[in-house]
Formats: structure tokens, sequence, C-alpha cells
């Protein structure tokens, strides 16, 4: 049996936001790393030295290998963020800042 089912929980509707000019389905509740994984999207910035992908390691907010650019603020944790509706997510390259 499907968990939701015994439980009775059924999420809202589905929003958009887009991830580097894409629309992305998102449920309600979902952070913006549970909306790019669902979506299929496992890696969302590069790294400083050498320009290495990444995406989540931890999950919970304690390392930074999650780091995104949400509605243009840089080096916000995908696995903290709620993500919400219109929200404009992209790759951060490196620090997220222009050199």
């Amino acid at each position: 049996m499907n968990p939701l089912e015994r439980a009775g929980a059924r999420p809202g509707p589905p929003f958009l936001v887009t991830f580097d000019g894409r629309p992305v389905e998102a449920l309600p509740g979902r952070t913006v790393a549970a909306v790019l994984w669902a979506a299929g999207i496992t890696s969302w910035r590069t790294t400083r030295d050498g320009g290495r992908p990444r995406g989540v390691f931890c999950g919970i907010g304690v390392c930074f290998d999650c780091l995104v650019t949400v509605n243009g603020r840089p080096n916000q944790r995908a696995c903290l963020v709620p993500a919400r509706p219109g929200d404009v997510i992209g790759t951060q390259e490196g620090t997220g800042h222009a050199d």
C-alpha cells in the first residue's frame, strides 16, 4: 500500500519554478533540492577549483555541496530552502559571485 494513502496525505497543487531557464514542476513543502531531484537533476553547482559538478551530499544543511542560486541570491543551501512558486533557480558556478 502507498504510505500516502495510509496516512490520508495529499500534496497541494503543483506549481512551477525554473531551473537554468527551464520550467520544473514542484510540490508544496519540498525543498529546492527535493524539487530538482524529483525532476532528475542531480547536479546544480560546480566547484571553485576544477569546475567539478556537485549536488546534495548530506541533505541536512551541514555541508555546503548543494549550494545553488535562488532568485539571484547565490550560496543558498538547496536542502534547506523551501521551493516557492515562481522561484528562479540557477546552477552556481564556483563561489556564485562575479570575479
